[in-house]
């Protein structure tokens, strides 16, 4: 009776603490931060009660997280990794274990996205193969993948970027005629979809990324996904150290047998080179009241987007907004924006003046994977000169849009940029030159 009466102090008191804590920063304007973790008290209760229960590692919040994400995106296995690079690294090791790819095989990619989609394919020996996105939505291209296959390529990785969904049916098509892999990155795209069905439910194999900035989050962590059992299990496996599938673990632990071991406790069976990249308990608690929350914190993304897109039209004669297809869920991880070429003002310009104003800003993620000094030298192809994967290295920033911005903050990033915008007022276009003009080797 004490042990229950004592939770529940602990529990009003933490609802005490982060009433407060929000009250504080919905008071606070001083600041735009790009992102901002989103949790109230239950997010603290449910990792509270794994702590006090003593379930430290992974466990069966770790279940409970995989099983409910698995659910919502209607598939049906998940593996809940410690990141979203984590995430990409199994997906694509999966591949090579299930005997599926080997080493030089080629894997298309967009050129303009983050590290992770291109450091794990380097890392097991896999080259990319880097095409263009397309100009209206900066996802990869449908027609520059036909352009890259070779009889080397073997999987598409296709990334959902600022969670606006790739052309998945077109994608599919293209993975079907030539017997491909499509690995979808979700890593920015917690539930987006396409029609009714969501992203991350199309290819082979599907990540996500449950970081600090991102739509929902546990801090740090990742999951895969899949509806093919075979594949799933050697996630499983490759997750915890190479180890025998957890049915077997279970069911035969003191009964399994081995030609060379003999009996031997299947816990300690290793079947394969893997990795230890598992989620703790502790972070899935988060993860499972986050997605409780999900839809609504799209939701308000989306209020606060319109509110921008409203305010930013008047200027599309500079800058270049985001789009979403008809039919789409777009979840919008980020605010984009790009300056025309023929802008009187440059990238840096509109970010050094917004970062002054106290709004946060970020390039458009690695720019240009190959134009990297990471990439540079790492085995690749390059489809083209990658234009718009330059345009936007060169022109492109994007600003926060996340559910803990209040009204008094979107008033803050529209002053600012009108207050930018009228330094230019009756300025001709292309009067001043770009920083930089786009590489275009």
């Amino acid at each position: 009776m004490k042990k229950n009466t004592d939770r529940l102090r602990l529990q009003t008191l933490v609802k005490r603490i982060m009433r407060e804590q929000l009250r504080r920063f919905a008071a606070d304007t001083t600041k735009v931060h790009l992102s901002w973790p989103v949790y109230d008290d239950a997010e603290i209760l449910n990792a509270l009660d794994s702590l006090l229960d003593l379930r430290l590692s992974q466990g069966p919040k770790v279940r409970e997280f995989e099983q409910r994400f698995a659910n919502y995106l209607g598939v049906r296995y998940a593996t809940a990794v410690n990141s979203g690079s984590s995430a990409n690294l199994l997906a694509l090791a999966t591949l090579v274990e299930y005997g599926k790819i080997k080493k030089d095989a080629e894997v298309i990619m967009p050129a303009a996205t983050f590290s992770a989609v291109a450091s794990p394919a380097l890392h097991l020996g896999l080259v990319p193969v880097y095409v263009d996105v397309e100009r209206d939505t900066w996802n990869i291209d449908p027609k520059e993948i036909e352009r890259a296959i070779t009889p080397r390529t073997r999987v598409i990785m296709a990334v959902h970027t600022f969670g606006n969904p790739a052309n998945m049916p077109a994608i599919m098509r293209i993975a079907k005629k030539h017997k491909l892999f499509v690995i979808e990155d979700c890593c920015e795209a917690h539930g987006a979809r396409i029609g009714k069905k969501k992203v991350g439910s199309f290819g082979d194999l599907a990540t996500m990324s449950f970081f600090i900035a991102h739509n929902m989050t546990t801090g740090e962590g990742g999951m895969i996904f899949s509806d093919q059992k075979q594949m799933a299990t050697i996630v499983s496996s490759l997750r915890e150290f190479g180890r025998l599938p957890a049915d077997v673990i279970r069911t035969r632990r003191l009964t399994y047998r081995d030609p060379v071991l003999g009996y031997y406790d299947a816990r300690y069976i290793t079947t394969r080179l893997g990795y230890n990249v598992r989620m703790t308990d502790l972070t899935a608690a988060l993860g499972i009241e986050q997605l409780k929350k999900l839809d609504a914190l799209n939701r308000r993304r989306l209020q606060i987007v319109s509110q921008y897109t409203r305010f930013l039209k008047p200027y599309r004669h500079f800058i270049q907004l985001p789009t979403r297809k008809p039919g789409t869920f777009h979840n919008y991880y980020g605010f984009t924006i790009v300056a025309r070429p023929d802008a009187p003002f440059t990238r840096r310009e509109l970010s050094l003046f917004l970062e002054k104003n106290a709004i946060e800003t970020r390039p458009f993620f690695d720019g240009c994977l190959p134009d990297q000094p990471a990439f540079r030298t790492q085995p690749h192809r390059s489809i083209g000169r990658l234009p718009v994967s330059r345009l936007l290295r060169d022109n492109a920033i994007f600003i926060g849009c996340h559910p803990a911005l209040t009204s008094r903050h979107v008033r803050h990033v529209r002053k600012a940029f009108l207050d930018f915008f009228s330094r230019y007022a009756g300025r001709r276009r292309g009067s001043k030159k770009l920083e930089k003009k786009p590489n275009t080797r």
